[in-house]
């Protein structure tokens, strides 16, 4: 009788690989966040994540690489494209489909459980080189869908100039809930004491008189 092939042992390599790639991550969010880009070394991030240089290297090319991955992991809390897609696509009138979008962004900013807003906060504020790279690969590619959105209401086509200064002016309130706290302690105050449905009510209404006025002014195309 011929042997049975030997069945092979799951890999663990990967799996065990994945864990470390995380703890480093989320070690050097929270220091990230703390401290800031400039003060945040590689020995400091590799001795609390239990782990040698060469681990941060291996996972993610070099510190700056590293801190890539932790400015797209956290514009992903505060926005993620498979969100925006799902919303894109659903058979929702546009206007609800803005309206969970602003929401979701809302609940996001207001939420100082996670180092995800606050990394996003230091890096709006002081913003380092590697901020375009956060913006060529997470934020330009929702503001596209965003804008597919934003075209639904308004009318306006979706490659008109008109409708991305649209987009900036959505999206600017959510944003700058990210860099107030130490910054403008009067302002995060007011926010804290506003429950996070009514300030997304409030933003999404003002959102959608703006869209109106703007769509009421564009030129209309010609028929």
């Amino acid at each position: 009788m011929p042997a049975k092939p030997k069945t092979q042992a799951p890999r663990a390599s990967r799996t065990d690989g994945e864990a470390t790639s995380t703890r480093i991550l989320e070690t050097a969010g929270e220091l990230f966040a703390a401290s800031g880009f400039a003060e945040t070394s590689s020995k400091a991030i590799a001795a609390q994540s239990g782990v040698d240089l060469a681990s941060i290297n291996y996972h993610f090319g070099s510190r700056g690489g590293l801190y890539q991955a932790v400015l797209a992991e956290a514009h992903r809390h505060f926005i993620s494209m498979e969100t925006l897609e799902e919303l894109s696509a659903a058979k929702l009138p546009a206007r609800d489909k803005l309206k969970k979008i602003i929401a979701g962004m809302v609940v996001a900013a207001t939420s100082k459980q996670s180092w995800h807003i606050r990394v996003l906060g230091r890096e709006l504020m002081s913003p380092t080189s590697h901020l375009q790279i956060l913006q060529q690969n997470e934020i330009f590619p929702k503001f596209r869908v965003v804008i597919g959105i934003l075209s639904e209401i308004t009318a306006i086509p979706p490659d008109d100039p008109a409708l991305f200064r649209c987009a900036i002016s959505v999206a600017a309130p959510c944003a700058m809930m990210l860099v107030v706290g130490r910054n403008a302690p009067f302002l995060a105050d007011a926010i804290d004491r506003t429950p996070p449905e009514t300030l997304a009510a409030h933003l999404f209404d003002f959102a959608i008189g703006g869209l109106k006025a703007i769509g009421q002014k564009h030129p209309k195309p010609a028929k």
